[in-house]
């Protein structure tokens, strides 16, 4: 056996003193938390690990360990300055002594804590997944949805058994105004490791049954800042951002403004103030509605009372016009009636006129005007003879004379004697 050769306790006993001997006492460590978990003592066992930057595989481990003295301590000190619970997957600034135990080996026992580092990391790890999300140009893309004015069909991200999903739903149901939500659950767990992926899981679900709904709500009560850090992830706000309907968000309080918050089309502080949301956004449509209809009714009765006085002026104006019209066809009436008197006056006088002549001219050729020149007139059987053709021997016939009648008998003609005159 070489006299040199050390056994295993001599070793680590030497590795020990050789820590001890080359490094402080205690000194500041930046590292990511895993595995944290306390026992029954109180006393914190944990994990420490470094991530490569690019490919977040892990590069550096080592054993940590929080006495239960310090740790009561330091957790109550963390979660007071951070709002958040000492957990794991947390970036921290922790002062640790270094210790080796020849049968524990190598671990890190914290004696002190610096919150500021870990606010600065979570604030860091933020802006990472911000400027990710506008390098990839989703940022604002859920922002930019038109979210329809009438929106009352909602898809609810919750835990079903969360107050918060229930003051949401009675706040609805119960509105002023009296308005109709359709508000449908799609459970998923809202704190803890298996939230990112369960919130994820719920808005596939909605995704497939997009049609049916105007908008998402993702909702949860109040709660431990810590209970947070999925509403920060860059998974659940990718698909966030990406999503097809608006996504109204209530996941914290005033305070807590996450990278989902940012994402989302609207952002309230609580799941009743999502809820008063949609139901100002009906209220404010209603009340628009409401006063076009007055507006029309009185655009209506102004319009109406315009064209009655319009029709009254038109009729009054109609009334003169046809007065004036009627007077000037009057005079148009009256002088036609004047010159037709006149041409019928004249005309009458006319055929007056003529009338006497004519009456002039048959008393100049009447028998009786004749007869009183010295011509008489034949007559048989009370006819007048004009031809010597009409008389036969005979024939009584009589001659009528200025003065009187003669009687006398035809008795004989002679046609030639006439002629040979």
């Amino acid at each position: 056996m070489d006299a040199s050769s050390l056994t295993l306790s001599e070793l680590n006993c030497r590795v020990k003193d050789a820590i001890r001997d080359c490094l402080p006492e205690t000194c500041w460590m930046r590292a990511e938390t895993s595995d944290v978990r306390c026992n029954r003592s109180g006393h914190c066992y944990l994990e420490f690990v470094e991530k490569d930057a690019v490919t977040h595989a892990v590069i550096a481990k080592a054993r940590g360990v929080i006495w239960a003295n310090i740790f009561q301590m330091l957790s109550a000190y963390f979660e007071n300055e951070t709002g958040q619970q000492f957990s794991s997957g947390i970036g921290v600034l922790v002062r640790v002594s270094v210790e080796f135990h020849e049968l524990y080996g190598y671990s890190l026992t914290v004696v002190d804590i610096d919150p500021s580092f870990t606010v600065g990391e979570m604030a860091r790890n933020r802006q990472q997944v911000l400027r990710q999300l506008e390098e990839e140009g989703v940022l604002a893309l859920n922002r930019e949805l038109v979210l329809p004015e009438l929106a009352s069909r909602i898809a609810v991200i919750s835990s079903p058994t969360a107050a918060g999903y229930e003051d949401f739903c009675d706040q609805l149901e119960n509105n002023h105004g009296g308005f109709v939500f359709y508000a449908k659950l799609f459970p998923a767990i809202m704190q803890g490791d298996r939230s990112e992926a369960s919130i994820i899981a719920a808005l596939e679900k909605i995704f497939r049954y997009r049609e049916l709904f105007d908008a998402v709500a993702i909702i949860r009560g109040g709660g431990a800042s810590s209970d947070l850090n999925c509403f920060d992830s860059y998974l659940l706000a990718a698909n966030v951002a990406q999503f097809p309907l608006p996504v109204i968000s209530g996941v914290g309080h005033e305070r807590d403004v996450s990278v989902l918050d940012i994402v989302a089309h609207t952002r309230a502080k609580t799941p009743t103030a999502v809820a008063d949301f949609f139901i100002a956004r009906l209220t404010e449509t209603a009340t628009l509605l409401a006063d076009l209809e007055k507006r029309a009714v009185s655009e209506c009765e102004s319009r109406l009372m315009k064209e009655r006085s319009e029709l009254v002026s038109l009729s009054g104006d109609l009334v003169h016009r046809s007065s004036l019209m009627i007077q000037r066809e009057g005079a148009v009436v009256q002088q036609l009636s004047d010159g037709m008197k006149y041409a019928v006056g004249g005309l009458l006088q006319h055929h007056a006129h003529v009338l006497e002549n004519r009456e002039q001219f048959i008393r100049m050729v009447s028998p009786a005007n004749i007869l009183k020149r010295g011509y008489s007139l034949t007559m048989k059987n009370g006819k007048i003879v004009t031809s010597l053709h009409g008389l036969s021997v005979g024939d009584v016939i009589e001659t009528r004379f200025r003065d009187g009648l003669a009687a006398s008998v035809v008795t004989g003609t002679d046609c030639k004697a006439l002629s040979a005159e």
